[in-house]
């Protein structure tokens, strides 16, 4: 996944800017995600894109960064 596919995803489903979502923007603070919202986003990106982040995990992804990481292997 690119981070240009998980910015549109973000921004067309949860209402947030395109010039917020960097990829150090943190998901909580910068982009106003909650928990709940993290769970929809990883149904979004495995539908979309067949990645996925299980619900235990994704408290451990706080930015973009985090998250694009772990769903391109780097966890």
């Amino acid at each position: 996944m690119t981070f240009e596919q998980l910015k549109e995803l973000i921004c067309e489903n949860f209402g947030v800017s395109e010039d917020k979502v960097t990829e150090t923007a943190d998901l909580q603070e910068d982009l106003k995600l909650d928990s709940l919202d993290a769970v929809e986003l990883s149904m979004m990106m495995e539908e979309a894109h067949g990645v996925s982040i299980p619900e235990e995990k994704f408290p451990e992804c706080k930015t973009i960064a985090d998250v694009l990481k772990f769903v391109n292997g780097g966890n």
